[in-house]
């Protein structure tokens, strides 16, 4: 027998000692075995990461809620103090609004009796200047039993005038006569400044004598000018539309005309009645 070792085909050996020859696998077959393998059953992995996933985000909403309460809560604490602050403000506004009501009443009172102060002021200063006009003061006619008054006995007061209507029988005074005894009154003929004036004194003087007689009133022509006697210029012009005969430098007020209307020129010769006119010794309130 032969010892020699002997080499073999392949890799195993069958019972004749040769390697089976290998069979080619079809890969048609092969192929539909793989595809019609039933599916692999999913994997819980992504279930498990999900619930991971949840249970690693709860404490960041807790978190979260707490800070919402924290929030919520220090939000119902600002509006309480608002509320608070809001109530003691509108008490401190009432009661600033009644200081300020109490401080307008207490101004209002003491401008008042400011003003009544200053008009007890002026009416003396008034009083002592019509008392300084005279030389010796007229007690008695101004006031009778101690009881002063705005205008001596005889005369008219109207506003803050008096007026005395010369009533005399004839001779009466021409127009220089009349502003003498007006000045003896410490008075001057009267000085018309607007038509409540001059329709007081038209309601105050009557007919006498004939139609052309009339008040002598302090009214004088200068130069081209009608002058008062207080040195500015007339504006009224309430002459008449029917003139007398004479034309003069001196004015009459005729009565029982219409007041706007009841001038006349005359000369200084002639002799008429008069009206005097001086300050009121108290002013009236």
């Amino acid at each position: 027998m032969d010892s020699s070792p002997s080499c073999p085909l392949g890799g195993a050996t069958g019972a004749s000692g040769l390697r089976p020859p290998e069979k080619n696998e079809d890969p048609t077959i092969y192929s539909e075995i793989k595809t019609n393998a039933p599916p692999a059953a999913p994997s819980a992995a992504p279930e498990a990461e999900g619930k991971a996933a949840a249970c690693s985000h709860f404490p960041l909403l807790l978190v979260c809620l707490e800070i919402l309460c924290v929030l919520l809560l220090a939000g119902i604490i600002a509006i309480i103090y608002m509320s608070l602050l809001m109530n003691v403000q509108a008490a401190n506004l009432r009661d600033l609004t009644a200081e300020y009501q109490r401080l307008a009443v207490e101004k209002e009172i003491s401008d008042n009796k400011t003003e009544e102060l200053r008009r007890e002021r002026d009416n003396l200063n008034w009083t002592l200047e019509v008392i300084l006009k005279f030389d010796n003061f007229p007690v008695n006619d101004y006031c009778p039993n101690k009881q002063c008054q705005p205008c001596r006995s005889g005369w008219i007061p109207f506003k803050d005038k008096c007026y005395l209507f010369y009533n005399e029988r004839s001779p009466w005074k021409t127009w220089g006569e009349s502003q003498k005894y007006c000045k003896g009154k410490i008075a001057d003929l009267v000085v018309i400044d607007d038509l409540k004036e001059q329709e007081f004194l038209s309601s105050h003087i009557t007919y006498y004598y004939d139609k052309y007689h009339g008040y002598f009133i302090g009214l004088q022509k200068i130069g081209n000018n009608w002058v008062w006697i207080d040195g500015h210029n007339d504006t009224l012009s309430y002459w008449m539309n029917e003139m007398s005969d004479s034309s003069g430098p001196c004015v009459l007020i005729i009565p029982e005309k219409n007041a706007t209307k009841s001038w006349v020129e005359a000369k200084y010769v002639f002799e008429n009645k008069f009206i005097c006119e001086i300050d009121a010794l108290l002013l009236s309130t």
